[in-house]
């Protein structure tokens, strides 16, 4: 496992533990929790611009299938990577320089190596969104046309890798997220409303694989989702984490917040 930020990681140790597999763990300087070292069979530490590290211990280990969990914080990709000779020889052959073409590149070097990037939520079925109203309260008429709207604005921009959320006030687009994150980008929204209710709408990235970047949504959306009067989420079923499932959905139902999983939506033609 390559272990990025955020409970993501450990919550697959642990199942990986009580379904009786050792895992190999390859940690992030700065983004992975050094909880992981609890669940791992053996953990090693790697700077995120040491690609030549990272298949050096995945051989040494005699890995055939990795899997990343976690994220990996867009913004140090871009001001804290210094890339060994590797990354820096893929990176120049790259014709984008986005998260998907970046890790798309790494997994063409590492299946070039013999080792496979496998679903990252291999360990986590579990915790996918099922489709359907999560939450006690149905979205109303208001909340329904902003988040059809929105839909189709977060799938275009997921599907280019801008990023996998927007916030949306009465049909119309406050602000979409970029390198921020989720919770960054509702606060920005919040100062543009003049306090309007916002919602927000998380899509998935059009690809077919699981392997990186999933959607993740939990207890901390749900907070800033308090604090920035953003009354509904929606998410894709079947391609979202929830962490904290029943702690998060508490508390959105305390704050009469509704959340909705959709079926994931092709990108509209723009």
């Amino acid at each position: 496992m390559i272990a990025g930020n955020g409970r993501f990681p450990l919550l697959a140790l642990q199942t990986a533990r009580r379904e009786g597999h050792d895992v190999v763990v390859v940690a992030i300087e700065g983004e992975a929790a050094p909880e992981v070292a609890q669940h791992a069979s053996s953990l090693h530490w790697i700077n995120i611009g040491q690609l030549g590290k990272l298949i050096d211990i995945l051989k040494r280990e005699q890995i055939s299938e990795v899997m990343m969990a976690g994220q990996v914080k867009h913004v140090s990709i871009f001001s804290s990577l210094t890339p060994d000779w590797r990354l820096f020889k893929l990176l120049m052959s790259l014709k984008e320089k986005n998260t998907a073409a970046l890790i798309g590149g790494i997994q063409k070097v590492l299946h070039e190596e013999g080792i496979e990037l496998v679903d990252s939520t291999r360990l986590l079925k579990l915790f996918l969104a099922p489709e359907g109203v999560l939450t006690e309260r149905k979205p109303d008429k208001e909340e329904e046309a902003d988040i059809a709207y929105g839909r189709r604005i977060a799938a275009v921009l997921a599907s280019v890798d801008i990023g996998q959320s927007v916030a949306i006030s009465e049909k119309a687009c406050v602000a979409a997220e970029a390198m921020e994150g989720t919770d960054a980008m509702l606060r920005r929204a919040a100062t543009l409303t003049n306090g309007r209710p916002l919602r927000l709408v998380k899509a998935s990235h059009g690809r077919a694989h699981l392997l990186f970047d999933v959607p993740v949504a939990g207890l901390a959306t749900v907070e800033a989702m308090i604090e920035t009067r953003t009354t509904a989420m929606a998410i894709d079923a079947g391609r979202t984490l929830l962490l904290d499932r029943e702690e998060m959905l508490k508390r959105a139902n305390d704050a009469r917040l509704t959340i909705v999983a959709y079926p994931s939506m092709e990108p509209p033609e723009v």
